[in-house]
């Protein structure tokens, strides 16, 4: 599988998205016209932080991936980005506080409840139609 290059974490490689948000710190709306990511506190962080290089070491991987949490934890829109990873989905790197392997544990998790969810609301129907 191809790497990411380091620039992926580049305005060009996220979509903008109108996602309104609170400006925790003045308790008022941030502006809706602009995209989640122009908050993002990796913005100003090395890309290469989220990202894997090629052959890295476990250990080397695992402090950097902890490095790029801590990151994201003081992060205002760690959701928003969260949530773009997740519906897009991200194959690589660390986007709102999550690796890819966590993000594909998150998503099976949600595809399981989605199918219960399913199952549940068919046998209701069942009942109340039998």
């Amino acid at each position: 599988m191809p790497q990411p290059p380091h620039s992926s974490l580049q305005v060009a490689a996220v979509p903008a998205q109108r996602v309104p948000t609170r400006d925790r710190d003045k308790g008022r709306d941030r502006d809706q016209d602009a995209p989640w990511h122009t908050e993002a506190v990796c913005r100003r962080d090395e890309a290469g932080l989220f990202f894997a290089p090629s052959k890295e070491p476990t250990a080397a991987r695992l402090s950097r991936e902890e490095a790029a949490k801590r990151v994201c934890a003081r992060c205002p829109v760690m959701v928003e980005c969260r949530e773009h990873a997740l519906l897009q989905p991200e194959p690589y790197g660390v986007w709102g506080g999550l690796t890819a392997a966590e993000r594909r544990v998150v998503l099976a998790r949600r595809r399981r409840r989605e199918m219960e969810l399913k199952t549940a609301t068919r046998a209701t129907a069942n009942r109340i139609a039998g």
